[in-house]
């Protein structure tokens, strides 16, 4: 498995805007701060989500890519790239490994960060099918698709994308994890990410100690102790 001083370049896949933020904007931060590039793909645009708000012709569309560049800023992002597929819709198939299989050949990513494919029975908000498709995607596009020159031979013969080998996937959402980082530092950090999706999180009261409790349950989990915080993954080797 890599060493954080190994991981210079990350690639995040996440179905919606606001995934990310939940699940790695701690870590995100950790990298950033030492200097490593993050890319975000988000493969759908949110349009399917929102509270109080009555926004149609594509309003909520673009209200959440604006809300996630927001997010992203906060963690010191500036790279995101949507694919534009309908929130909602999102299905394994191999239309979305060529555009994931794309982005990875594009970033050469040292570390994957994506949703976990399996269904979460302890906790349902992981097991969106949205993220459920994407995870499992991502993590076919990392293998073998990205890597092998073979596999959409127009990425390599029409767009010059090089075959790339990424060497660590990080999933999220599992029931499993066995790898948690300790993002006490950061975690002001991710509070403003999360705080960015207005029109997701505006409505909800209390917001802020939901978000406390749950990562200080994963540092509790993982032993780094009380008045900490955690982000938690299950780590997939590649080579």
């Amino acid at each position: 498995m890599l060493s954080e001083n190994e991981i210079n370049r990350v690639l995040v896949v996440t179905a919606h805007p606001d995934d990310v933020d939940f699940a790695a904007a701690g870590s995100i931060a950790r990298f950033t701060d030492r200097g490593a590039e993050v890319v975000y793909c988000v493969v759908t645009d949110g349009d399917a989500g929102g509270f109080d708000r009555e926004l149609d012709n594509g309003g909520m569309a673009q209200l959440r890519r604006t809300e996630q560049s927001e997010a992203a800023k906060a963690v010191g992002v500036s790279d995101l790239r949507f694919l534009g597929y309908r929130d909602g819709s999102v299905v394994q198939s191999l239309d979305l490994r060529r555009d994931i299989s794309r982005v990875i050949r594009q970033v050469k990513p040292d570390l994957v960060i994506t949703h976990t494919p399996e269904r979460n029975y302890r906790f349902i908000a992981p097991s969106h099918p949205d993220h459920r498709a994407v995870g499992g995607s991502a993590l076919d596009a990392v293998y073998p698709d990205a890597r092998n020159p073979y596999a959409f031979p127009s990425l390599l013969l029409e767009e010059g994308l090089e075959a790339w080998t990424v060497r660590e996937v990080w999933l999220s959402g599992g029931t499993t994890p066995d790898h948690h980082v300790d993002i006490t530092e950061t975690f002001d950090r991710k509070l403003a990410a999360l705080r960015a999706h207005v029109s997701q999180v505006g409505h909800v009261d209390g917001f802020e100690e939901f978000v406390r409790t749950r990562f200080s349950q994963f540092s509790r989990e993982a032993g780094l102790g009380e008045n900490r915080y955690a982000e938690a993954f299950q780590r997939v080797s590649t080579v």
